[in-house]
C-alpha cells in the first residue's frame, strides 16, 4: 500500500493504481471523458489534469501512477480555468443537437457542460481536416449501428473497443493527426462495407452519440400508440438485470416484475420471455450434438445463439460454417413461434386464415440482434428489435416511475414459461452448462455428473473448458478476441466435442445494446444475479419446461423433427457468396418486395422461373412480377418460406420451395458499378427442378 493525499484527504492505495483511483477511492470527482474501465487509457480528452506536488505541470489522473506521498489538487482555479476552456473548444465542435440526440441525458459531454454551466465562446469549429473533408458525417447504413463524426470527442475508445485491448477488429482506426484527427474506417467505406460483426462495443463505450445502436424505439413507440395492431414483446434474461442501472439500481439487481409491468403500460398486449425458447434452442442444440457425435461429423460444434459469432464466421471463416449448429437463435425462434404457431393461430380468424400477424417486438442486450432480425429467410418474425438502452429511452420519455413499479409482475403464457438453464443464457459459459445439463440426460448420464459446472463460468477473457464424463470436453470463448485465438491453430478440432462463443465479453451481460457503466466489476454483479436466479429456480434443465414439451407434443413431434427445422433451423452462408445472393433474393420473393428483388439483378438480368411464367427478361419486369402477379403472400402460421437446403457445402445452390419441393438454381454473375454491399449483380438466374 502507498499513502498520499489528495484536495488534503489522505488515501491508501495499492501499488500501481493511478491517481484517478486515488481520488475516486477517496470519494473525490475528477471530470473525464477518454476513460473507460478494462481500457488503456491514453489522456487525449486533459478533463482529468490535476497539480501534483513538486511537478512543473498538471498530470493527467488517468495514466499518472499513484507514488507514496504524492499532495495532489484537483479543483484549483487554474484547473478549473482549464476545463471551461477545453470544454468550450469541445463545444465549438459539436453540434447543438441535444434535444434530438439519441443519447440526450446519458452523454458525459452534455453532464459537464450543465454541471458547471460552460459557455459556446468559440466559433465553431468542423470536425477533422480541412485538407481532407471527404471523411463522411454521418453513416447510417448499417442495420445495428449508427455514426455521427460531427459529434465525436476524438476519445479514441472506440477504436480501443474495436482494436487491440478490445475485440480485436479493427474496423475503426483514426486518420490525420493532432486536433484533426477522426475515427474512420478503412477508405472510409460505410460500416455496411466492412467487415463490422455488429457487436455494438465501440457504441458501449462511446461518451457522446457519436456511435449509437441503430434507434428503432421512436417507431415501436408510435405503433404501440396507434393501438392497431396486436403487439407482442419478448425480453431476453440479461435485460432484466441490467435495466435496472438505467434507473439507478445496483448493478446486479433482477427487476423482472417491473420490467413487465412497465411494457405493459407502455401498451404491450402480451409479454413473453426469450428464456421460453432458449429452453427449446437447449432441446434443439443439445439433440443436433448429439446426432453429430454418432455421425462422426461436423463436430465440435459451436453454438449459434450469438449473431456477432455468426457474422464473424460468414465474414472470415466461411469454412467453418459446418461446425455451427443450425438451431435459430431463442430471438428469432421466439419470433417464429409468435407469429407462425398456435399462438397467431388462437389470435382469431384473421390470424388463423393468414391475413394478418401480430406485432412483434425484441428487448435484447445486443446490437447484432438488430441485424439479425434482417438475416434472409428469419427477416420478418421479429418487427423491431430495442436494445437495453432503448427501452429505458421509450420508459422515460412516457414518465414510468421504473423503480417504483411492482416487481410482481408475471409473464403472459404459453410462450412466458422458463427454466433456470434458460436464465443462465445472458452470461458467459450459460449457454454451454445448459446444453451440459440437457445432453447429459439425453445421454442417460445426468445422474452421475454435477448440475453446476462452476469452471464454464466467469467474465475473464479467456477459454474455459470442462470435461463432462460420458459427454465430451467442452469449451467456452468469452469475446470474439478469445475465439481467434483458440482458432489459430487447429487443436480445438480434436480437442473439443462443442464450443460456446459469445462475441462480448461476460456474454451477453456486456452486449453492446446494455447500459453503460463505469463499474469495473458490472460484469461480475450481473453474472452473479443471473446464477442466483437459477439456483432459485425451481426447474433447472431445459427438458423440464412443460410448456416447451406441450409444444412438441402439438405442433413440432420431438427435437430436430422435420417440423422443427422448418420453424426452428436456419442455414448460415458465406458473405458475398452466390449462396448469399440467392439467400436475398429468395428472401425478397417470399415477402413480396419486387424492387428489392430487382436490385440484385443486372438491369437486363433474366430469371427463367421454370414456371408457367417462363423467363422474365429485365429487372423491372422481375421486379413487377414479384410485386402484381404473384399470389399475394400470407402471413402467420400461413406463411411459407423457400430454405437453402441444409447442410451445404461452398455455394451448393439446392433450396427446398414453399411447398416442399426441392430444386437447384444456377446463376450468371456481372460486376456491379453501383458501389455497395455486394460487387456482383445476378445476370441469369435458373431453376431446375430436382
Amino acid at each position: 500500500m502507498i499513502e498520499l493525499t489528495i484536495n488534503g484527504r489522505p488515501v491508501e492505495l495499492d501499488k500501481g493504481g493511478t491517481l484517478l483511483d486515488a481520488a475516486r477511492k477517496a470519494g473525490i470527482h475528477i471530470p473525464t471523458l477518454c476513460h473507460y474501465p478494462g481500457l488503456p487509457s491514453h489522456s487525449v480528452c486533459r478533463m482529468c489534469l490535476v497539480e501534483v506536488e513538486g511537478e512543473q505541470k498538471p498530470q493527467p489522473a488517468c495514466t499518472t501512477l499513484a507514488k507514496q506521498g504524492d499532495i495532489v489538487e484537483t479543483d484549483s482555479e487554474s484547473l478549473q480555468a482549464f476545463r471551461r476552456s477545453n470544454g468550450e473548444w469541445l463545444l465549438a465542435r459539436h453540434p447543438n443537437d441535444c434535444m434530438r440526440c439519441e443519447v440526450n441525458g446519458a452523454c458525459q459531454l452534455q453532464t459537464l457542460v450543465a454541471e458547471n454551466q460552460w459557455e459556446e465562446r468559440w466559433e465553431e469549429v468542423p470536425p477533422g481536416s480541412a485538407d481532407h473533408p471527404e471523411h463522411p458525417s454521418a453513416d447510417h447504413t448499417s442495420p445495428s449501428i449508427w455514426r455521427d463524426l460531427s459529434k465525436c470527442i476524438e476519445c479514441g475508445l472506440c477504436a480501443e473497443a474495436c482494436g487491440e485491448a478490445g475485440q480485436q477488429q479493427f474496423i475503426i482506426g483514426f486518420a490525420e493527426r493532432g486536433y484533426d484527427r477522426v475515427p474512420v474506417t478503412v477508405f472510409d467505406a460505410p460500416l455496411s462495407e466492412t467487415a463490422c460483426i455488429s457487436c455494438g462495443q465501440c457504441t458501449l463505450v462511446c461518451p457522446v452519440g457519436a456511435l449509437i445502436e441503430a434507434p428503432h424505439w421512436h417507431e415501436v413507440l408510435h405503433i404501440l400508440d396507434s393501438g392497431k395492431r396486436v403487439s407482442v414483446v419478448q425480453i431476453a434474461p440479461a435485460t432484466r438485470i441490467a435495466i435496472s442501472e438505467e434507473f439507478g439500481m445496483k448493478p446486479g439487481t433482477v427487476s423482472t416484475g417491473r420490467l413487465i409491468n412497465a411494457l405493459r403500460q407502455l401498451g404491450f398486449d402480451y409479454v413473453f420471455d426469450t428464456n421460453f425458447t432458449a429452453d427449446l434452442t437447449i432441446m434443439e442444440e443439445g439433440t443436433e450434438l448429439l446426432s453429430r457425435l454418432e455421425a462422426g461429423t461436423d463436430f465440435p460444434l459451436f453454438t449459434s445463439c450469438c449473431p456477432g459469432w455468426v457474422n464473424w464466421l460468414e465474414l472470415n471463416r466461411p469454412d467453418l460454417l459446418p461446425h455451427l449448429s443450425t438451431t435459430k437463435s431463442p430471438q428469432q425462434m421466439h419470433g417464429a413461434i409468435a407469429k407462425r404457431g398456435n399462438f397467431a393461430r388462437s389470435l382469431g380468424p384473421e390470424f388463423a386464415e393468414g391475413n394478418t400477424e401480430p406485432y412483434v417486438v425484441s428487448v435484447m442486450p445486443c446490437t447484432a440482434k438488430k441485424d439479425e432480425a434482417l438475416r434472409p429467410g428469419m427477416s420478418g418474425d421479429v418487427d423491431h428489435v430495442l436494445t437495453t438502452r432503448e427501452l429505458a429511452r421509450m420508459i422515460r420519455s412516457r414518465g414510468i416511475a421504473f423503480g417504483a413499479l411492482d416487481e410482481d409482475g408475471s409473464f403472459d403464457s404459453p410462450l412466458g414459461e422458463s427454466t433456470g438453464a434458460a436464465q443462465i443464457f445472458g452470461a458467459s459459459g450459460g449457454v454451454m452448462e445448459a446444453m451440459v445439463r440437457t445432453a447429459a440426460h439425453l445421454k442417460g448420464v445426468e445422474d452421475h455428473i454435477p448440475l453446476e459446472w462452476t469452471q464454464l463460468r466467469g467474465v475473464q477473457d479467456a477459454v474455459k473448458t470442462a470435461s463432462i464424463p460420458g459427454v465430451g470436453t467442452v469449451a467456452v470463448c468469452n469475446g470474439i478476441a478469445a475465439a481467434q485465438r483458440m482458432l489459430e491453430t487447429d487443436d480445438w478440432r480434436t480437442e473439443f466435442i462443442a464450443i460456446e462463443v459469445m462475441a462480448c465479453s461476460g456474454g451477453c451481460l456486456g452486449g453492446g445494446g446494455e447500459p453503460k457503466s463505469m463499474d469495473p466489476d458490472v460484469l461480475k454483479k450481473r453474472s452473479k444475479a443471473i446464477f442466483d436466479m437459477d439456483a432459485k429456480s425451481p426447474r433447472r434443465r431445459s427438458y423440464e419446461n412443460p410448456d416447451v414439451r406441450k409444444l412438441y407434443e402439438a405442433e413440432l413431434g420431438e427435437p430436430n423433427s422435420k417440423a422443427a427445422h422448418a420453424l426452428l433451423h436456419t442455414a448460415h452462408i458465406a458473405r458475398r457468396s452466390e449462396r448469399a445472393l440467392l439467400a436475398q433474393f429468395l428472401d425478397c420473393v417470399d415477402r413480396r418486395d419486387g424492387g428489392a428483388a430487382a436490385s440484385l439483378f443486372h438491369p437486363d438480368g433474366v430469371w427463367s422461373t421454370a414456371s408457367p411464367f417462363g423467363d422474365v427478361s429485365g429487372a423491372a419486369n422481375i421486379a413487377a412480377l414479384i410485386s402484381s402477379k404473384l399470389p399475394p403472400r400470407k402471413y402467420g402460421p400461413h406463411f411459407a418460406r423457400h430454405r437453402l437446403d441444409i447442410p451445404a457445402r461452398g455455394d451448393d445452390l439446392i433450396v427446398i420451395t414453399p411447398d416442399g419441393q426441392r430444386c437447384r438454381f444456377t446463376m450468371e454473375l456481372s460486376p456491379s458499378d453501383r458501389g455497395g454491399r455486394s460487387p456482383l449483380l445476378i445476370r441469369r438466374l435458373a431453376r431446375h427442378t430436382l
